[in-house]
């Protein structure tokens, strides 16, 4: 195989910031510090009735140590249990039942940092399967797909290398059906879309359009055609404005020109996610699986946040 003489090679010119960043990801302060302790207990409802023990957070917490570390959710009960008598922090962990039972209606907080003033907030959005049960990929390359082989589709709004918006649906959910899901869970202003040919669909100009956003980079079908023409009087069609690029340079190059390969941003982030957490779901039921998903997705933005490096092309 030959290798590509035109491929880009980068440096990390932060690298000691970076390599402190990887370390303090397998630190156990970051994901317990005396701020979690104070608040690990529920307060009263004030319903009547038993009152829960542990507070929404404490379950959240138990979650992600489970998936930072790789544990399952028996192995990650006697984890924090040890963890806390090192500590000599008088607090009980929740066995596995409950933590399985409560986080079926978790609300799972996603940290974003805030947008600053002036910024041009520039999204790109796209899926990825994750495994729930069935063979791994050598089995199916040796022997095909079984019936028992069932995978969910996790989508993700990535920004400025953080996950802006995530939701996580059955595997027959088109792309194009959660595009508006995405956008909404960002209340800020968006200046510019991107997203692949699988959102080349009338709902997705439509909630572009709602949320007045300018850039909308999606590449339109082989097949398409021009909806508004020029003698119209209407405002042109975004759609049509990058299909009247590509009629006048090639589709290549209206990428190039465009700024489109900046969706290459949500395909490394997928990288990341899969190579730091995995790529499968533990959980068996739907609902504790979205809330797992989003546990892992809070996990990411919180590493993100740690440092990331910054590297430089090398001439």
């Amino acid at each position: 195989m030959t290798k590509n003489k035109n491929k880009k090679k980068y440096k990390i010119k932060n690298w000691p910031d970076y390599n402190e960043s990887l370390k303090q990801r397998g630190t156990i302060e970051v994901w317990i510090n005396d701020d979690i302790l104070d608040k690990w207990k529920a307060l009263p409802s004030g319903r009547p009735g038993a009152q829960p023990v542990y507070s929404d957070l404490a379950i959240q917490i138990v979650l992600q140590v489970g998936k930072v570390f790789h544990q399952k959710l028996r192995q990650t009960e006697g984890l924090l249990e040890n963890v806390f008598r090192l500590m000599k922090v008088k607090l009980s962990v929740p066995d596995y039942s409950t933590v399985s039972r409560r986080s079926a209606n978790l609300n799972v907080l996603l940290t974003k940092e805030a947008k600053k003033k002036g910024e041009k907030l520039i999204v790109v959005i796209d899926s990825t399967g994750l495994k729930v049960y069935g063979e791994g990929e050598w089995k199916v390359r040796q022997h095909g797909v079984s019936k028992r082989r069932t995978w969910r589709k996790a989508h993700l709004m990535v920004a400025n290398g953080e996950i802006r918006a995530a939701e996580l649906t059955k595997n027959n959910i088109a792309d194009c059906d959660v595009f508006e899901n995405l956008l909404n869970q960002e209340k800020g202003k968006i200046d510019t879309v991107a997203g692949d040919g699988g959102y080349d669909r009338g709902k997705v100009y439509q909630a572009c359009l709602k949320r007045k956003i300018k850039n909308i980079l999606i590449p339109p079908q082989e097949n398409a055609k021009i909806k508004l023409h020029g003698n119209l009087n209407s405002e042109p069609h975004p759609r049509d404005e990058n299909l009247r690029q590509i009629r006048k340079t090639t589709r290549k190059r209206w990428k190039e020109e465009s700024g489109y390969h900046i969706r290459s941003l949500a395909e490394t982030m997928m990288f990341r996610f899969k190579a730091i957490l995995g790529d499968k779901l533990n959980a068996r039921k739907l609902e504790n699986q979205v809330t797992e998903f989003l546990t892992s997705v809070s996990i990411m933005n919180k590493i993100t946040s740690l440092g990331m490096p910054d590297s430089y092309v090398v001439i």
